[in-house]
């Protein structure tokens, strides 16, 4: 028995530590993703090895999650057939790759997080921790706080350990809503815990200058909010809600009164706050590209291949809508938008139900839905932190069916158990003939 004792002991301390290698490899290749200055980044090569090695030590898609799987393949499949309407292949097969490298993050993060939910909040904290110091690095090379502080800013705007503020601010949105929403229904004792990393995660994405990071984070805390009013029936909670939600956007609107008193802040804040730039309403501009590129798209069911837009019209798509039809062809854009819907539907059906990664999925999901809307104004195929997204909601809808398939399995047991149980007879009252029926 002591024997047995022994193995037992050991296999359980072999399977923690192996349990313990794992959450730190996946909360390491979190904090990566804050620091992309230049490509390929860490966070591809690093995210590259520990998926391979994985694999090879039984990363496993469970069928709730193999439509996520399908789904990447096939828009991907769409921007290989585009290649073939290109005269020069150029740098179309490595863009390729890269996108199905990242569709391969969304599948690696939804099946982690189903076989071991816990990683669900080493993800969170792990992506805070990149993100406020990704944001630190924004905001002080915004200020040139110290020498050389500058390479963190790109065209005056923040953008700390990127390439494009653009990026940078959107990147900061998920832990900023996770934040907020720990906040808003943490402990009070804690709340100073959130409300400091949440204000420098807000102040980087207001010095990124970035419209779409600004409306992405407005709309996604909107929903959060929305979501925890619909989540709870309880009067004091929502009372709770309303309340934080007061004195959060009054602090907003106090700090941003307060920065616009610095000229440099106020100039570049009213050049950037219109709804229409130059640029969007030129002749050949953002907005003038999406009508030429949905004509296009009906001549072109194959598409014309990666990144040949740009080469022809000066500037991208930025459109995820249009990038798929020119990029990926009428196949891509099919496969993305099935996506898209498959994934907001599935998410919403489970959105409130009672589970201990309820919180995680909610700000996952929100913040997902501000990117798909962020999608029509900018290209997001090749965000690193759009895929983490999905495989989030993904992971969430996997472990939601694995839950139902272990309660039917449960109740199934039970019934059958139920049902082979012996009847034991009856005792009899007296030795009378008919007592047995009467006590029946």
């Amino acid at each position: 028995m002591s024997a047995i004792a022994y193995t037992l002991d050991r296999s359980a301390v072999k399977a923690r530590l192996i349990s313990l290698i794992a959450t730190a490899a996946v909360g390491l290749g979190i904090l990566l993703s804050g620091f992309v200055i230049r490509e390929p980044a860490p966070y591809e090569l690093y995210m590259a090895g520990l998926i391979g090695v994985w694999a090879l030590f039984g990363l496993r898609i469970s069928r709730a999650a193999t439509p996520l799987l399908v789904l990447i393949v096939v828009f991907n499949i769409g921007g290989m057939i585009a290649m073939t309407q290109m005269a020069e292949l150029a740098g179309a097969p490595l863009y390729i790759a890269v996108s199905l490298f990242l569709g391969f993050t969304a599948i690696f993060f939804a099946a982690v997080t189903e076989a071991q939910p816990s990683l669900f909040r080493v993800i969170f904290v792990s992506y805070v921790v990149a993100a406020v110091g990704t944001a630190l690095l924004g905001v002080l090379g915004y200020f040139h706080a110290f020498p050389g502080a500058e390479m963190f800013t790109k065209f005056e705007r923040a953008a700390g350990a990127f390439e494009d503020p653009n990026v940078f601010g959107p990147f900061l949105t998920l832990p900023g809503i996770y934040l907020l929403h720990r906040l808003m229904t943490g402990r009070v004792s804690h709340m100073p815990l959130y409300a400091v990393p949440l204000l420098v995660v807000v102040a980087g994405i207001f010095f990124s200058f970035s419209r779409g990071a600004w409306g992405l984070f407005a709309v996604s805390s909107v929903l959060l909010v929305a979501g925890l009013f619909m989540q709870s029936a309880n009067g004091l909670f929502r009372l709770r809600i309303f309340v934080m939600t007061v004195a959060v956007v009054a602090l907003l609107v106090l700090g941003l009164l307060i920065l616009l008193q610095i000229p440099a802040v106020s100039d570049l804040f009213t050049t950037r706050a219109k709804f229409a730039q130059e640029y969007d309403a030129a002749r050949l501009g953002r907005f003038a590209r999406y009508v030429i590129g949905f004509q296009l798209a009906m001549e072109k069911p194959f598409g014309i291949g990666p990144l040949v837009f740009g080469t022809l019209y000066t500037e991208d798509t930025h459109n995820i809508w249009l990038k798929s039809l020119m990029d990926y062809g009428w196949l891509g854009f099919a496969s993305y938008l099935t996506l898209i819907v498959w994934t907001l539907a599935a998410g919403f059906r489970i959105l409130f139900r009672d589970r201990p990664w309820q919180p995680y999925l909610l700000c996952a999901y929100v913040t997902l839905i501000g990117h798909i809307g962020l999608g029509t104004v900018i290209d997001t195929d090749h965000w690193r932190h759009f895929y983490l997204l999905l495989g989030l909601v993904w992971g969430a809808i996997a472990l939601e069916a694995r839950h139902q398939r272990a309660t039917l399995r449960y109740f199934d047991r039970a019934s059958r158990i139920s049902v082979r149980r012996p009847h034991r007879p009856l005792p009899m009252a007296s030795g009378r003939p008919g007592a047995c029926s009467a006590a029946r």
